[in-house]
């Protein structure tokens, strides 16, 4: 081999290493922006699931705040309808007292019977 052959072998080992090199660094940015989409993607994803249980998060403490006024709405039911119990139960009372009052005043009301 002459030094011709010898250069052109050089020169040629050293264009096929700087090709493979190129190739290579290519490769290497190529695979870390693909690296960068896909972290930004999980992000972005994470992102949006914080997002919708702090929704589902708001969603249970209303239904959690309408369960309580709907436990006072229906204590004051309770209440109001005990009320109208005793109401209507004194009004029927007053109801029988009165009766009993005209038996015993009406004259063609045999009361010794009761």
């Amino acid at each position: 081999m002459n030094a011709t052959g010898i250069t052109i072998l050089i020169i040629v080992v050293v264009v096929v290493i700087a090709i493979i090199v190129v190739v290579w660094v290519m490769g290497r940015r190529r695979k870390v922006e693909t690296d960068r989409r896909k972290a930004t993607e999980i992000r972005q994803s994470a992102q949006d699931d914080a997002l919708a249980a702090r929704e589902r998060e708001a969603k249970a403490a209303r239904a959690a705040a309408a369960a309580q006024q709907a436990e006072v709405d229906a204590e004051r039911l309770r209440r109001e309808a005990a009320s109208r119990s005793e109401d209507a139960e004194a009004s029927q009372a007053r109801a029988e007292e009165q009766i009993q009052k005209a038996d015993r005043i009406d004259p063609d009301v045999d009361t010794r019977r009761h």
